[in-house]
């Protein structure tokens, strides 16, 4: 896992989804989990979230619609928290999940507005805590 691709990939990974979070998935890491974690370390994050052609905010946005399309609650966890690093608003992932429900169906938007507001608290109290 020495390439330039992992390596750049692995950075990408750490801004987005956070460092604690990469960590975790690194150190729970083991002889089957290598290839996939190098896999989608590489193409995910180091060739494709590595392309110039949409900014990350972008990515993020398209990345919540099609998770919670596919009713993926765990990735959704994590993109929102992503999302949020990119500098996507919490009324931006609103619109993101409304438009899920009308295209995607109802029950999807109310799964992901579930997590996403699960991580909107989550981030409220760390603030809390960071600023008192």
């Amino acid at each position: 896992m020495d390439s330039e691709l992992y390596k750049s990939g692995l950075k990408t990974r750490r801004e987005v989804l956070g460092e604690e979070h990469v960590a975790r998935s690194l150190a729970s890491m083991d002889d089957f989990t290598a290839p996939i974690q190098k896999l989608v370390t590489e193409y995910c994050w180091g060739e494709i979230w590595g392309r110039d052609g949409l900014d990350r905010k972008t990515r993020s946005l398209i990345n919540l619609a099609m998770l919670s399309a596919l009713n993926r609650p765990h990735e959704v966890r994590l993109h929102v928290r992503g999302a949020l690093n990119n500098q996507v608003s919490r009324e931006q992932i609103q619109e993101v999940l409304l438009q899920v429900a009308i295209y995607c169906g109802v029950p999807a938007c109310l799964d992901s507005m579930k997590v996403a507001v699960e991580v909107f608290k989550e981030e409220d109290a760390k603030s809390a805590q960071a600023e008192g």
